[in-house]
């Protein structure tokens, strides 16, 4: 008798960091950090984070951004997309307090929608789903790059005090705990992007695992402080509704207005996917600089909808993948034609880099 395999879903992409997020979670709840050991935690987060996003800098290549800048109007939809509508329907949905969400998770769901579009997850599903994939990486590229400097500057605008307290001293630690480690990156990258490259696997554990030391901490202080008791059962139903409309609504824009835009069917896949999605990788870091002690309850919108979105583009890849039009059969040679040479494919490493995408996990 043979045993059948138990297997997740195809829709379902519940990946090893997926679990292990919820795995850390779980940990805070039962073993949060207190007193001297939360102080180690603390120091740790500061260094991971720096090290993350001096890997954000290290890894971005800048030729491949320069290159992609020739389709502006794309990168300008996705980016307005992601730092303009989202940032607009954060804001109205402040209506919603404190009837169907407490001013905590409102925060949170604010700053979900100030945060930058995903990089691998957006090449992946594009891939999938047939679209546009050079134009998906450069737009992830951009949307974390410029992520960096707009969304504590958006944050400062639309969170204020209220938000985790703001001012010219947190936003000098923004700057030097994101930014300046991102520059360096960036700076060092031809001596160092080789090496990052030929690592990018065991890397990809390292950056990995500090995003769990982030959400250990944030997670950690909120026991600490009591933070979760604030959250009923009922707050977090109304928190993943609101975020399904979200969703929705972000979805429903980026196809039809890019139709109404005039962008071809590989443009718009492309657009759909990097401009509806939101970065866990990114977010969690500026989190906990941005908000400090209360930082628990600002990332937990952005885990919920992280994992939200994942489900909904994983169906949505493979129902355009199948509505695709099938490529034109190439016409037969003569046998008296002379074989002609081969021409060189100048879209090899974009072809590389959406085929390892495509593979990896679409949980950063």
């Amino acid at each position: 008798m043979h045993r059948r395999k138990i297997t997740l879903p195809s829709w379902l992409p519940l990946d090893w960091f997926i679990l292990a997020l919820i795995g850390t979670v779980v940990l805070a709840a039962l073993l949060p950090a207190d007193g001297r050991a939360a102080t180690v935690a603390d120091g740790a987060t500061t260094v991971a984070v720096a090290f993350l996003f001096f890997l954000y800098g290290a890894r971005l290549s800048t030729r491949e951004a320069l290159d992609g800048m020739r389709h502006w109007r794309l990168h300008l939809t996705v980016l307005a997309c992601t730092f303009v509508i989202f940032p607009v329907l954060g804001t109205a949905a402040r209506g919603l307090v404190p009837y169907v969400l407490t001013h905590p998770l409102y925060t949170g769901l604010l700053f979900l929608c100030l945060v930058p579009s995903t990089i691998q997850s957006s090449i992946a599903f594009t891939s999938i789903a047939r679209g546009n994939v050079p134009a998906a990486i450069c737009a992830g590229s951009f949307s974390s790059l410029i992520g960096i400097v707009i969304t504590p500057l958006l944050a400062a605008l639309l969170l204020g005090n209220g938000g985790g307290g703001f001012s010219a001293d947190s936003m000098l630690k923004i700057a030097l705990q994101l930014l300046a480690p991102f520059l360096a990156g960036q700076l060092l990258r031809p001596w160092v992007g080789g090496f990052v490259a030929r690592h990018r696997k065991v890397l990809g554990y390292a950056d990995r695992g500090s995003i769990l030391l982030v959400v250990y901490a944030a997670f950690s202080e909120g026991m600490v402080r009591g933070i979760w008791h604030q959250v009923t059962l009922g707050r977090l139903g109304a928190l993943l509704a609101v975020e399904a409309v979200l969703l929705a609504v972000m979805l429903t824009l980026t196809w039809h207005g890019s139709r109404r835009l005039g962008f071809n069917r590989e443009d718009r896949i492309a657009i759909v996917f990097a401009g509806s999605k939101k970065s866990l990788a990114s977010g969690l870091p500026m989190a906990s600089v941005l908000f400090g002690a209360q930082a628990s309850l600002a990332v937990l919108p952005l885990m919920l909808f992280h994992q939200m979105q994942l489900m909904v583009c994983a169906v949505l890849a493979r129902r355009f993948a199948r509505s695709a039009p099938e490529p034109m059969a190439p016409e037969p040679a003569s046998a008296t034609a002379k074989p002609q040479e081969a021409q060189p494919q100048e879209s090899q490493p974009q072809e590389t880099q959406a085929r390892e995408a495509a593979q990896a996990p679409v949980g950063a």
